[in-house]
């Protein structure tokens, strides 16, 4: 029983983590940007620190190859004068300096295998976030939409409003119009009142006109050119 609840518990707690992860999400999203900037700006820094001892010790070898070599010249110099005591002390300096060269290019060595690898991290780090940041802005994008969508629900735009003022506007524009039902009864009274027969036979010429017609327009357009 206790392990039950304890399952339960946890699922509760797992989606009102969830719940809180979605509510605050692109928060979120800003947050995890920021932490990689940062680890980024540190990483940078590093880089600046490796390339500047890198550097030194680049001078400090070619300094040993100079002197070395610069001693390897003296010493011959003291032995063609049979001055083998010096060239004797000589060689035990270049001895010690060769052997320091040896160190530093294990350390060059070293040092160029870590800038190259940290450079690499840097430029994948460089591009992840810029895809962050574009993904991002499709986030909030996402995000504003959702939240136009929401009060438009709310407001009753995406509700049953629009279907019941669209009914009713329907409603409205199918009512019969009622100056046309009024024409339509005049002339009903008109026929019933036998007024189309005596418009017909005034029109065959049967009685007085009782309504003006093309002919007659067009007789006093005749008429009146004369």
């Amino acid at each position: 029983m206790f392990k039950t609840l304890a399952t339960l518990i946890h699922g509760q707690n797992a989606r009102a983590e969830d719940r809180v992860r979605d509510a605050f999400a692109i928060e979120l999203i800003d947050q995890k940007i920021r932490e990689s900037e940062n680890s980024l700006r540190a990483a940078k820094g590093t880089l600046a620190s490796l390339i500047q001892r890198q550097r030194s010790e680049e001078k400090q070898h070619a300094a040993l190859k100079s002197r070395i070599a610069d001693l390897t010249e003296r010493a011959k110099e003291a032995l063609d004068n049979d001055r083998e005591d010096m060239a004797a002390e000589a060689a035990r300096a270049i001895a010690s300096m060769e052997n320091e060269v040896t160190l530093r290019e294990t350390t060059l060595d070293r040092l160029d295998q870590k800038v190259l690898r940290l450079r690499g991290s840097i430029e994948s780090g460089h591009r992840r976030i810029i895809d962050l940041k574009q993904g991002a802005i499709q986030a909030r994008a996402v995000r504003r939409e959702q939240q136009i969508q929401c009060r438009m629900a709310a407001s009753g735009v995406v509700s049953g409003s629009v279907e019941e003022a669209e009914e009713l506007i329907a409603r409205v524009l199918g009512k019969d119009d009622p100056f046309e039902r009024s024409e339509i009864l005049a002339d009903i009274n008109h026929e019933l009142d036998g007024g189309t027969i005596t418009d017909r036979m005034a029109d065959a010429g049967f009685g007085a006109a009782t309504r003006s017609t093309a002919d007659d327009v067009l007789s006093r357009l005749k008429s009146s050119k004369k």
